[in-house]
């Protein structure tokens, strides 16, 4: 059994990852600042307190695992962003080093996806405004990510469409893409954030994308 750390369980995104984590009978450490948000008992589950962005607290957190999972999020109302984001992630990339952890996969958005013009989603015009901060934060982040030597690391670009709004199913079936949003028989690029959820485990149990960035949709 993988030894699987989960960076942001309280989120959208990192719940319904450590929900599919304990479905798969995976014992997995969830790391988090507030303890009392994470209501989730099961005997598989630990739990460490910690603040992800103070580096030196992360290394000695993740210490001995295979992988690390970041589904870290600064808040999408945080009018600091931004920064934040960045700040945060290159936080955890750098822990992860220094705890001499080879894998982490993070969680990143659709906004880096291109269109078949080759235009990144977060440049064209109807890209939402209030997506911008978070979208090119997370662009900007990969763009980080593929200088890294050291790491094993994979960025997920969810589907274009995939939000709070999306009715809640697992199906567990899912088509895997690069840097292009995959797209439906109808052209409708999205995912559940259950079957997202899938892909991201199936990533940490199986590797299939080091050392870049993959998406998923229908």
């Amino acid at each position: 059994m993988m030894k699987i750390a989960l960076i942001g369980a309280t989120g959208f995104v990192g719940r319904v990852v450590l929900n599919e984590l304990l479905t798969r009978d995976e014992a997995v450490t969830a790391l988090v600042r507030d303890p009392s948000k994470l209501d989730v008992t099961d005997e598989k589950l630990h739990t460490i307190k910690v603040d992800v962005t103070n580096t030196a607290a992360l290394a000695q957190a993740v210490e001995g695992y295979d992988v690390v999972i970041s589904a870290y999020n600064a808040g999408w109302t945080n009018p600091n962003l931004y920064n934040d984001f960045l700040e945060g992630a290159k936080a955890i990339q750098e822990g992860v080093k220094q705890a001499g952890v080879k894998r982490i996969i993070v969680v990143g958005g659709a906004g880096s996806l291109y269109t078949t013009e080759g235009i990144q989603l977060v440049d064209t015009p109807g890209f939402p405004n209030e997506w911008k901060p978070g979208a090119t934060a997370a662009r900007d982040y990969l763009n980080i990510l593929k200088e890294e030597k050291e790491l094993d690391w994979t960025f997920l670009s969810p589907a274009p469409e995939m939000h709070q709004g999306l009715p809640r199913e697992r199906t567990g079936t899912y088509r895997l893409g690069t840097d292009y949003p995959v797209a439906d028989q109808n052209g409708r690029s999205w995912i559940t954030v259950d079957d997202l959820a899938v892909a991201i485990v199936d990533e940490a149990l199986h590797p299939k994308h080091l050392k870049q960035r993959f998406t998923v949709g229908y």
